[in-house]
């Protein structure tokens, strides 16, 4: 299933299956739950105790006869009441507290194992704005679905049942006239329930688009310095949170509307009551205790009928939200039908007429692509942008999966290998370094699920010619290096990166653009590095800058998806053909940027 960015073209999935989803969660708590829903049902039916306390405290208190002794214990009787509800409330308030954060914390839990196991073009067709807003603001809105609205349900519907009743005991003729509100309240809720569902899924994708701006405009703040982006970047938010206040409205307007409306039909509907009452009362058909009573008992019916009126709006908002949730834990996960498993590769790898096209692409980025490397080898990829280089990286680690041909590894289709086996065998270093915020050591040691000794990260530092800067940090090797290790420079991640390659020991290294990121002076130290983790690797290296790779075992030029040229740097050059051209122009671009850096030419301006 495709993420749908905008989200309002999906259909609505029915209420009733969503909420018994929704209830599942519920389950693992039952008991709990239970006894919190029991509390609730037992301090509702004691709402009804009040007003049959205030009959007889009225007929026989206050009407000038002498009453029994007995009536002296009404009034404690009715503060027992009152403590016995605030005890019952304050142990279900908790049970049910605990309940909703148990299931807060296993929604989120599962949203977040679900997306770690997505496929990349998941990814290419989201937003992380919308994803963030889905695990941090959406799932608020589920769990007060699955707990708070169930209870307000049946403690309010409890209340209510008590109190008509008593009303029935009392005076069933003017029940019936009660009853009449009760139809009517029913229309309201089914005539704004529909527009609270709509505009609760716009709130959501409106706290989706906030949430990315945030991201973009905090990920790309130097960017948006320099170009002078903060007007447009401010209009953007702007733009975006006017839209969730415009929705919060809506909301607002169809949940706040419900109240005065209910309210109204169960004042006519106490007025007509009151009004029979009084023309019983004048024939003296009933009394005055069982007349307050009567109306007590009425008056206190309106607030858990304007509850059960208010229960629509989150819940509405809750449906919406679990709409969203459970799209993304529907989501499929990464495709992985392979059984066989290679505890470690001797790192033979074999392109069989492998095509490949992205979605909607006009042509294949590859295109019957076919090659051999043997264990151990260096290849490197070469070629314009666009050519597929970068696709043939993507298609090892199986990230994309071709529409035809194959991919072996050890003479074994990497689709019959489980992901695991095969990504265990991989390690990448690309110009797009990922680090985490945290520190150097832990990010060296990054996903390994064996126990990683001190003295192995710091071999594995030393070989990547990283563990001078690290020595000179603050913690050493437990310094905090920030989000993508932004306190770094660029060649500094570049070797921390490095480092994680070695210390995973993988077979088959594949090297996307490693250097091209950095200046020239960085290049040769980062590349020196390189150089050490290539060592007895089957390595794919993909580079603009062609004198990093002239030492290859072979060069494949790719161009529109085909090998093109293939041999060694040597036989290229002697070719003369699209290798020796590209070498040309990128030793021109090299010494050009040699030459504006000179120090001559900076006197020369002087």
């Amino acid at each position: 299933m495709a993420e749908n960015p905008k989200g309002d073209q999906s259909a609505p999935l029915d209420s009733a299956r969503l909420y018994l989803r929704l209830l599942g969660y519920v389950r693992p708590y039952r008991m709990v739950f239970a006894l919190g829903i029991l509390g609730m049902a037992l301090a509702s039916l004691t709402e009804p105790l009040f007003p049959a306390i205030m009959k007889p405290l009225l007929d026989d208190g206050f009407s000038g006869k002498s009453f029994h002794s007995s009536l002296y214990w009404l009034p404690a009787a009715l503060v027992g009441v009152f403590v016995l509800r605030g005890a019952i409330n304050f142990c279900t308030s908790y049970a049910l507290a605990w309940v909703s954060n148990r299931i807060l914390l296993d929604m989120r839990d599962e949203m977040f194992s679900r997306m770690v196991k997505l496929p990349t073009t998941f990814y290419n067709n989201s937003t992380s704005g919308v994803l963030i807003s889905r695990i941090t603001f959406d799932v608020n809105n589920v769990t007060s679905a699955a707990t708070t609205v169930l209870t307000a349900l049946v403690g309010d519907t409890v209340t209510v049942i008590g109190l008509f009743a008593y009303l029935f005991y009392e005076s069933w003729a003017l029940t019936l006239v009660a009853l009449a509100i009760v139809p009517c309240t029913a229309m309201v809720i089914r005539v704004f329930s529909g527009r609270l569902r709509r505009v609760s899924r716009g709130a959501q994708h409106a706290m989706g688009d906030i949430t990315h701006v945030l991201g973009e405009t905090i990920e790309a703040h130097k960017v948006v310095k320099v170009y002078g982006g903060q007007e447009y970047e401010k209009n953007r938010f702007h733009q975006a949170n006017a839209r969730l206040r415009g929705m919060n409205m809506r909301q607002t307007v169809a949940a706040s509307a419900t109240v005065p409306i209910t309210q109204f039909f169960g004042s006519t509907a106490m007025a007509v009551v009151i009004s029979i009452a009084i023309y019983q009362a004048a024939g003296g058909q009933t009394t005055v205790g069982g007349f307050v009573a009567f109306i007590t008992a009425m008056g206190m019916l309106l607030q858990p009928l304007k509850r059960l009126a208010d229960v629509n709006a989150p819940l509405q908002r809750g449906l919406a939200a679990a709409e969203s949730v459970f799209l993304l834990l529907d989501e499929q996960e990464e495709e992985d039908k392979g059984t066989k498993t290679i505890a470690r590769a001797q790192g033979a790898l074999r392109f069989d007429t492998v095509v490949f096209s992205y979605p909607n692409a006009e042509r294949a980025a590859i295109d019957r692509l076919s090659f051999d490397i043997a264990p151990g080898e260096t290849i490197a990829l070469v070629g314009t942008s666009g050519g597929g280089k970068t696709t043939v990286a993507n298609l090892i680690p199986r990230f994309y999966r071709p529409q035809s041909g194959s991919i072996s590894l050890d003479g074994i289709n990497i689709e019959d290998l489980t992901l695991e086996s095969l990504r265990a065998n991989l390690a990448l270093v690309s110009q797009d370094v990922v680090l985490f915020n945290d520190s150097i050591a832990a990010n060296i040691a990054y996903g390994l699920r064996r126990h990683v000794s001190r003295e192995e990260i710091v071999k594995a530092a030393t070989d990547a010619d990283a563990m001078k800067f690290i020595n000179e940090q603050p913690q050493g090797l437990d310094t905090l290096i920030g989000e993508n290790g932004v306190r770094l420079s660029g060649g500094q991640r570049q070797r921390l990166s490095i480092a994680r390659a070695l210390l995973k020991d993988a077979p088959v290294l594949i090297l996307d653009e490693a250097t091209s990121a950095l200046d020239t002076e960085t290049e040769r130290t980062v590349q020196a590095a390189l150089n050490v983790l290539m060592q007895n690797r089957t390595t794919i290296v993909i580079a603009h800058r062609l004198s990093t790779i002239e030492k290859a075992d072979r060069i494949l030029v790719i161009d529109r998806g085909h090998v093109v040229e293939a041999g060694t740097h040597a036989e290229l050059m002697a070719h003369n053909g699209i290798y020796s051209g590209l070498h040309r122009l990128t030793d021109a671009q090299a010494h050009l940027a040699e030459v504006e850096k000179s120090p001559s030419l900076d006197g020369a301006a002087a």
